[in-house]
């Protein structure tokens, strides 16, 4: 995600945010009640309005996510905890979605969730509206303020967790491809940073091509196809994303040739041929950036609003998906492009935000 903030356009944007109403802001509504009473205690978790900022919405896993987060919206709003939920959709605008910040400022929100377009670009903006009063939660695209509650996963150990079952299914040796996200992309050196400590403890390991592509099939498979006529020999895979991970395993399969091991995450579409080639010998580790991520963090926001002292920084364990679970997680009747993954116990979510 990319910061593209002008100081200028974003305060005008959020003027007009505010005098049109959510129209212009580009915001999704449930069906829920009128906005709360803005004088509501804010000791009190009742009739809270809640909104959603986030970068985009377009992807499935957004769309996954936006449809956990509405259930628990309803199950709040039956304990009479929410009256309302909008979501605001910056159409992958970092100035957009910092004007629709400052517009639900304005219009006096309880509580603002944020999933970040740029790790510094909203932090002026998410201060303010701290500052206003508001509790504000963040979660998956963090930004770096240490004003806001946090809840993410530990990318590090996202790469570390990946690195260490291929060294070991490997037995500390061989040759390996390494399927990484864009360059400079924060997730994508974040989890590189975590396996390359691994693998520097394995000498005998070599990583002999380090790929770097989008987190979408087509151009992964170009990649991988083009490294993996390089290094024909290699003896497994090491890959951070799904859509990597399945271009990976669809290019070994479309030539015919072994079926190394291969890193993956919860990318339907690898699931569903990891699955699939179990009977052939084919292994695999596989973990999530969990959709539940916006549960707990508007969990995290009403135990906040309860006077619940939430930890500043929620770290969420990551999930594993292993060749003994994974028909618990791959699902063969849903598209490839979707991210299967199982609830999260509310008395996790609990333990995770201190009640």
């Amino acid at each position: 995600m990319n910061a593209r903030s002008v100081r200028g356009a974003v305060a005008v944007a959020a003027s007009l945010c505010a005098l049109a109403g959510v129209a212009a802001c580009n915001v999704q509504s449930d069906s829920g009640t009128a906005a709360a009473d803005a004088g509501a205690s804010p000791a009190k978790a009742k009739n809270l309005r809640v909104g959603w900022s986030t970068i985009y919405l377009t992807p499935s896993w957004m769309q996954q996510t936006l449809k956990m987060l509405q259930t628990d919206v309803d199950k709040l709003k039956s304990a009479g905890k929410v009256s309302s939920f909008k979501t605001f959709n910056a159409n992958g605008d970092t100035s957009q979605q910092i004007a629709q910040i400052r517009a639900m400022i304005q219009q006096k929100y309880d509580v603002i969730l944020v999933d970040a377009g740029s790790s510094t670009a909203l932090n002026p903006a998410l201060e303010q509206a701290v500052a206003a009063g508001i509790t504000v939660v963040a979660f998956d695209s963090l930004p770096t303020t240490t004003k806001v509650v946090t809840v993410g996963t530990d990318q590090k150990a996202w790469g570390s967790m990946m690195a260490t079952w291929l060294a070991k299914k490997l037995d500390g040796k061989g040759s390996i491809i390494a399927m990484n996200g864009p360059a400079g992309v924060a997730v994508s050196e974040d989890r590189w940073s975590g396996a390359e400590a691994v693998f520097k403890k394995y000498p005998d390991i070599k990583i002999v091509s380090n790929v770097h592509s989008e987190y979408n099939l087509a151009p992964a498979a170009q990649a991988f196809a083009s490294a993996y006529s390089a290094h024909p020999d290699i003896n497994g895979v090491f890959s951070q994303g799904g859509a990597l991970s399945a271009a990976a395993l669809q290019t070994l399969v479309k030539q015919d040739k072994k079926l190394v091991p291969i890193t993956g995450e919860n990318y339907n579409g690898f699931l569903k041929l990891w699955q699939s080639k179990q009977k052939e010998g084919f292994s695999s580790l596989a973990t999530a950036q969990p959709n539940y991520l916006s549960v707990i963090a508007l969990e995290a926001a009403v135990a906040q609003r309860e006077g619940v002292k939430v930890p500043q920084n929620v770290v969420v364990p990551l999930p594993e998906i292993t060749d003994s679970n994974l028909s618990q997680y791959a699902k063969p009747s849903e598209p490839d492009d979707s991210y299967p993954i199982n609830d999260i116990p509310q008395s996790q979510i609990d333990k995770l935000i201190g009640k």
